[in-house]
């Protein structure tokens, strides 16, 4: 199994919106794709600065598989992503193998 992690810090004026388009549009159209078996949103406890981050977690069955999602599907979810909140986040990805 692997893990799809998106960790992202916001500005905090736009966090409450940026968790509801995550919940509400982002999360459900990632897993529309059919990639990811499932997803999990989590918000991380030890912020700096006043900062607000959140890690967006997709599972899927195979490391291919994910590389296949990021070159289908991934860039036109990022573009949407980034027209509604362009320059007001970062975010970094990672890729974890689960081991049981």
């Amino acid at each position: 199994m692997i893990l799809y992690n998106v960790t992202t810090s916001l500005d905090p004026e736009i966090a409450d919106q940026w968790v509801a388009y995550m919940r509400d549009t982002h999360m459900p159209e990632v897993m529309e794709t059919g990639f990811f078996l499932k997803s999990q949103l989590c918000r991380l406890l030890n912020e700096e600065d006043g900062g607000v981050t959140y890690a967006s977690q997709y599972y899927c069955v195979s490391l291919e598989q994910l590389e296949e999602y990021q070159r289908v599907a991934a860039p036109a979810l990022i573009k949407e992503i980034e027209k509604h909140f362009g320059g007001r986040y970062a975010s970094f990805r990672t890729m974890l193998e689960v081991v049981d």
